[in-house]
């Protein structure tokens, strides 16, 4: 008997750590997660989670935050969502599908010490990862740009009245990008520029496009400068480096005006709604995200962590407590109760020929 306990000692001492100590291998079934990040922070976090949830299938469905919205109103309409839990790019859509009674309480202890972005403090909402909106230009064509009379914006005021920069700016699409959703929300905030930012992007032709295109315009000078997600931007040039092919044609702007924060959440389903019915499960894994293992993968993803002691920032960024500071805000009970007004806003004024 000693000779076999020894054996069975020296057999778990071989063990990897991660399967020997795994505090979450007695969850299993099934969880799926409905989310807008890019693929390869998906990637990451799937084999992340494997290690951390041996015996859970943890399945991520992506798509932008536009679509997964309306794959969720045809679920709602059903009363039961296809996904158990939620990683959407802003906070106004958690608001609504709390009200509506769609989330599951949540409570994280010392959320408040934790968190140095606004939670639900009854637990139906938490911020995991902070995406940034700024504008970007190509430094190599500047002088070029100025020989025409052209000047790189330094503020998203700029961006929209600069009337030299006609038909040179692009952004993307508030109604299917939840990130520049936010962004349009706060800048027609009367308290920003108002609904009359509206008009002055419609008198500039801004142009409405994917990132890939809208960078690729920066380089090539058919764009002058082009409103995007921080995150498009450093993981350009991060591959290029990592390439041996550093890029000097590629770079953000922190605008002097204020940079737009916006603190994507995670959510998890009502069990009832839920499409595999395993809440312990489902809180695991939103206690893993407020990790410091997971927000490590969130600034690899270009992405600055929510933690509050978290002082590393994602690739060639910014200090994330400067950018709080300079964060404009979003009013996002607003943008929550005048999702459809603004989107009309948007439509009619910028996009209707």
């Amino acid at each position: 008997m000693k000779k076999l306990f020894a054996l069975l000692l020296c057999v778990m001492l071989l063990l990897p750590a991660s399967s020997a100590l795994a505090v979450n291998a007695d969850l299993t079934g099934k969880v799926v997660i409905y989310t807008s990040m890019y693929q390869f922070v998906i990637d990451m976090m799937s084999e992340a989670m494997a290690k951390e949830f041996p015996n859970l299938d943890v399945e991520f469905f992506y798509g932008g935050t536009g679509a997964l919205q309306q794959k969720l109103t045809g679920e709602i309409e059903t009363g039961k969502l296809g996904c158990d839990m939620m990683l959407v790019a802003e906070p106004a859509y958690s608001l609504e599908l709390k009200e509506a009674g769609w989330l599951h309480s949540y409570v994280i202890k010392d959320a408040d010490k934790l968190l140095r972005f606004p939670y639900d403090e009854e637990g139906y909402w938490y911020p995991v990862r902070v995406c940034n909106m700024v504008l970007a230009y190509n430094p190599e064509k500047v002088d070029e740009w100025a020989a025409k009379g052209v000047t790189i914006p330094k503020t998203f005021k700029d961006f929209a009245y600069d009337t030299n920069l006609k038909g040179l700016i692009s952004m993307g699409n508030p109604l299917s990008s939840g990130t520049t959703y936010a962004a349009v929300a706060s800048l027609i905030q009367d308290d920003h520029y108002g609904p009359a930012y509206l008009d002055g992007l419609r008198a500039n032709e801004v142009m409405i496009e994917s990132g890939s295109t809208a960078i690729a315009k920066l380089e090539t000078g058919e764009c002058a400068a082009i409103m995007i997600l921080e995150e498009s931007i450093l993981k350009v040039l991060k591959e290029a480096q990592d390439a041996g092919t550093p890029k000097t044609n590629v770079a953000c702007i922190y605008p002097e005006d204020g940079v737009v924060l916006i603190p994507s959440t995670v959510m998890t389903v009502a069990e009832d709604h839920s499409a595999n019915v395993n809440i312990e499960a489902c809180e695991a894994v939103e206690k893993w995200l407020l990790s410091e293992e997971a927000q490590k993968l969130i600034l690899e993803g270009y992405m600055h962590s929510v933690f509050a002691s978290m002082t590393e920032i994602p690739f060639q960024s910014v200090d994330t407590n400067w950018l709080i500071e300079k964060d404009l805000g979003v009013d996002w009970e607003n943008a929550y109760q005048n999702r459809e007004s603004i989107n009309q806003l948007w439509t009619e004024k910028v996009t209707t020929k």
